[in-house]
């Protein structure tokens, strides 16, 4: 079986490689949280050679080529080798972008798209409220008419960066009187709007930093009906497009985050050798192997898919349930090798890597509950995919 790319994949092999090795020593190290116009000069670097967003049209502000599959694999194995971003994994490119290319007007195509993704504009998410978490379609926060704009008042809850984020897309009810998943809108709101209170939420992962978790309060907040994406009151159709690109992203980077681990695991000592020289502990960084790549792959099967317009149906339900379990378990193993130095924490004398592990360790343990909980994943894949059952609803009393 011949596995080889063939030559013109090799070139661009080679390209990317070329690249990657010019501008590693000045890349920035931080986007979402970084400096600004060094976010900016990155990511407009990358577009303007087709690593990022290489297949957005050009009018939108992407690269504009075609789709194909082996240079999306050739880029992320390169950029992962150097152990440098391909991109921005944020709420704005990873979730919005997409989501208006299938729902938004041509003028929000055009405003939005271009700026996210060079990151100039950092978006929040507001979905989830206190009552409203794995049951979305719950939510309260309320937006009545006035005149042309929408008036919102409501709370929202576990907003990842809304602390410095300079947009939100946001869900809210405009019909109070249609059912549950009706009445739904989905609206572009700027944070920088009168009557909008953000409050920090300090979380087990240390609350204040890149993944920071936010309170939004709403008091009497105008915006223009024309930020609503898709039609007035069919938000949830929007909003499902929406998560299941935040699914989808959860994807990205393991083998990237596989290979930090190895070169941790080659530098940290357990009683003077190695930690990669612990048969128990190699047999470990195997098996998470074994399952990265299964994710790699099954990521080239649902790139296949969206290629060709098909349905990603059980693929795409069982990847935030595997992935977010996957990222856990890989920090695990960067504490274990760590030894007692595993436990330290807040940039102490002896911390490794400024506690990326121990930060990702518990971000990781949270995606497994946000963004619906493992077990609601599970119902999903249950019904939706497998075509079983609904779990009965107790009787009222």
């Amino acid at each position: 079986m011949d596995l080889e790319y063939g030559a013109r994949y090799e070139a661009f092999r080679t390209q990317v490689r070329d690249f990657v090795a010019e501008h590693r020593p000045t890349r920035p190290l931080r986007l979402a949280d970084g400096k600004r116009q060094e976010r900016i000069a990155w990511l407009s670097l990358q577009i303007e050679h087709g690593y990022w967003a290489r297949t957005i049209p050009r009018e939108y502000g992407g690269y504009g080529a075609e789709p194909d599959l082996l240079e999306t694999v050739i880029m992320d194995e390169e950029f992962n080798k150097a152990g440098v971003s391909r991109g921005m994994n944020a709420q704005g490119p990873s979730m919005l972008v997409p989501t208006l290319l299938s729902h938004g007007s041509e003028e929000q195509r055009r405003r939005w798209i271009g700026p996210t993704l060079r990151g100039e504009v950092l978006w929040c998410q507001g979905y989830s409220e206190p009552g409203a978490g794995s049951d979305l379609a719950s939510l309260q926060t309320r937006a009545t008419e006035d005149g042309d704009d929408f008036v919102i008042n409501g709370q929202k809850i576990w907003t990842t960066t809304a602390d410095r984020a300079e947009m939100c897309f946001i869900l809210v009810r405009t019909e109070p009187d249609a059912g549950k998943h009706a009445g739904i809108s989905y609206i572009l709101l700027p944070m920088d709007t009168s009557g909008i209170e953000v409050q920090p939420l300090r979380t087990m992962s240390g609350g204040i930093g890149e993944s920071s978790f936010n309170q939004v309060f709403f008091t009497d907040v105008r915006v223009p009906k024309a930020n609503v994406v898709g039609k007035r009151g069919e938000g949830w159709k929007v909003a499902n497009t929406t998560l299941a690109h935040e699914r989808n992203s959860l994807n990205a980077n393991a083998e990237g985050k596989l290979m930090r681990l190895a070169r941790l695991m080659e530098r940290e000592t357990l009683g003077g050798v190695p930690a990669m020289a612990s048969p128990i502990y190699r047999d470990r960084l195997m098996k998470l192997q074994a399952r990265v790549l299964s994710m790699k792959h099954h990521g080239m099967r649902m790139l296949t898919c969206s290629l060709k317009g098909e349905s990603l149906g059980v693929a795409g339900l069982v990847v935030k349930l595997q992935n977010c379990q996957l990222n856990f378990d890989m920090a695990a193993l960067a504490i274990d090798a760590m030894g007692e130095l595993g436990v330290l924490y807040d940039h102490t004398k002896y911390e490794r890597e400024r506690g990326y592990w121990q930060a990702h360790s518990m971000l990781s343990l949270g995606l497994i509950i946000g963004g619906g909980t493992a077990q609601i994943q599970k119902n999903i894949i249950a019904e939706r995919g497998l075509g079983l059952p609904r779990e009965p609803k107790p009787k009222q009393a």
